[in-house]
């Protein structure tokens, strides 16, 4: 099987070092807008690099195209991939917009070609197992459900004006999932927002500290909170607790939380300090589970239609924190 990556930066040399891993994969080629940059990550990976990103989206040039590239880039070089009837993974979010990404979900369902859309923690085995255990009747009827996201450190100043905010850029993560482990859509929510820290989260709009509560169509009532600023550590949780137990994701020996009860000593490792080491299995099972959707024909494990969805939670929650005040999510659906 011959990859193709586009996008050479952090996250793309790491998703380029798991695609190279796989046995199914016999080439990987890579590119990249700095040249350079990808000459790089292929020396680093073992890959070839490209003269030009259009290589790899030419019908016939590979077999499956990863996208790791800048937000902006993600609608064009998805549709580019299906439209040469080559399935794609891309890496969240779809598009900046709604309205983009719901150009590229009719493109893509028109086009019949499997598109997976990189949301990672449905991957994770923890929330697996979360998403099991409500299936098997293990925790009885859900009675409630608590998400956290909180950085351990902010991103520099630069990343934040075009990020989409912490609601889009963040808790997206958090939506996605919600709906994935409980298998309920969310009808409302009520979002606040906070700003703590450094002031270029205010200056470009956005804010550093959050909490929201979120209604699902059956009535579960959702809480999350998140942070750009959390020094004990990167801290990614949810807990599920039904009319029979209560279930914690995200609950390791390395979570930054620490007990004020006497005598208490867990957790005993050291705190998680950012995401791609908490979740570097989670990663490269999705890529893994990626090229299973490529060699086997096979569905996508997370359509561009899931990821509207916790988009537009998203959208809503942003909303609401702007005119605080509960939002529906009929209300930001085009």
């Amino acid at each position: 099987m011959r990859i193709g990556l586009v996008g050479t930066g952090r996250i793309g040399i790491a998703h380029a070092a798991a695609v190279a891993a796989r046995p199914e994969v016999d080439e990987l080629v890579v590119a990249d807008l700095d040249p350079a940059r990808a000459g790089e990550a292929a020396r680093r990976t073992g890959a070839r690099a490209a003269d030009r990103i259009e290589d790899l989206v030419e019908p016939g040039a590979v077999d499956a195209l990863v996208v790791t590239a800048a937000t902006d880039a993600h609608p064009g070089l998805i549709l580019a991939g299906v439209a040469a009837g080559t399935p794609v993974f891309c890496e969240k979010p779809v598009a900046p917009t709604v309205a983009e990404t719901l150009r590229v979900r009719d493109e893509v369902e028109r086009s019949g070609v499997p598109v997976h859309i990189g949301f990672m923690r449905r991957f994770d085995t923890g929330y697996q197992r979360a998403h099991q255990a409500l299936r098997d009747g293990e925790l009885g009827e859900l009675h409630r459900v608590h998400a956290t996201t909180c950085d351990m450190a902010p991103p520099p100043a630069r990343y934040v004006p075009g990020s989409g905010g912490l609601f889009r850029d963040c808790h997206v993560h958090d939506f996605d999932i919600l709906r994935w482990v409980t298998g309920r859509e969310v009808e409302e929510v009520f979002a606040y927002g906070a700003n703590r820290g450094a002031a270029y989260f205010a200056e470009a709009g956005d804010v550093d500290t959050s909490a929201a509560v979120l209604r699902l169509d059956d009535g579960t009532l959702a809480t999350l909170q998140g942070s750009r600023y959390n020094g004990g550590g990167y801290d990614v949780r949810m807990e599920l607790a039904g009319s029979r137990a209560t279930l914690a994701v995200g609950l390791d020996e390395r979570v930054p939380l620490r007990s004020a009860e006497p005598g208490t000593s867990f957790p005993p490792g050291s705190p998680w300090e950012e995401f791609w080491s908490r979740f570097t299995p989670a990663y490269e099972a999705e890529i893994s589970a990626f090229i299973s959707m490529v060699r086997d024909g096979s569905p996508s494990p997370c359509t561009v239609a899931d990821a509207l969805e916790a988009v537009l939670v998203a959208e809503a929650a942003d909303l609401s924190r702007r005119e605080h005040r509960p939002v529906r999510i009929g209300e930001v659906r085009p």
